[in-house]
């Protein structure tokens, strides 16, 4: 019997857990935006459900959408070929991924595309882009930190980048409306 509970205890322990009410969940699980800080925590579904366009905290959506957007790289200045753009107080952020973290692109931006506020981006690689949710974004981030080696960022991250790519390729669906679809 103490065995079981053990390999049961130590199985809780690897779990990770809702960062609202220290639920165990599961490594799929829910995000929430808290808006005054603007860190992504997570949350098991109950809890997720309950913060869905709270006051102070939102829901991160989950879906990836398929987008085909006008999006001027050289008129957005930055140095490299991916960013990922949001709406925060009506105002839309450009920001890109780089090893210190994500960097804003103080230019103005004039862009086309209908983002839930706060917790859904366009993301956009070279040709290809993709309407997710904020974590996807900071998650892209957090990859690019990990593996970059060097000024060129070496092997590894380009790999790592192609897998993250795909991934979202794979999930990737249809916009559900084509009245509105963001172009």
């Amino acid at each position: 019997m103490k065995l079981a509970q053990r390999s049961t205890v130590e199985r809780e322990a690897a779990l990770e857990h809702c960062e609202l009410c220290g639920a165990a969940i599961t490594s799929s699980h829910s995000h929430v935006l808290e808006l005054a800080t603007r860190d992504v925590k997570c949350a098991c579904r109950p809890c997720g459900l309950l913060f869905d366009r709270a006051e102070k905290m939102r829901l991160i959506p989950t879906d990836v959408y398929a987008a085909d957007v006008e999006v001027p790289l050289e008129a957005l200045a930055v140095p490299v070929d991916i960013v990922f753009l949001f709406r925060t107080g009506g105002e839309l952020k450009c920001f890109y991924p780089s090893p210190m973290g994500p960097t804003e692109s103080l230019l103005p931006v004039a862009i086309d595309v209908e983002l839930d506020d706060d917790v859904q981006a366009l993301l956009v690689y070279r040709e290809r882009q993709w309407i997710v949710g904020i974590d996807v974004c900071y998650e892209l981030v957090g990859l690019i930190r990990m593996h970059w080696r060097g000024f060129t960022g070496g092997a590894d991250v380009w790999r790592e980048l192609d897998k993250f790519w795909d991934g979202l390729d794979r999930r990737r669906r249809a916009w559900p409306s084509r009245a509105t679809r963001p172009t």
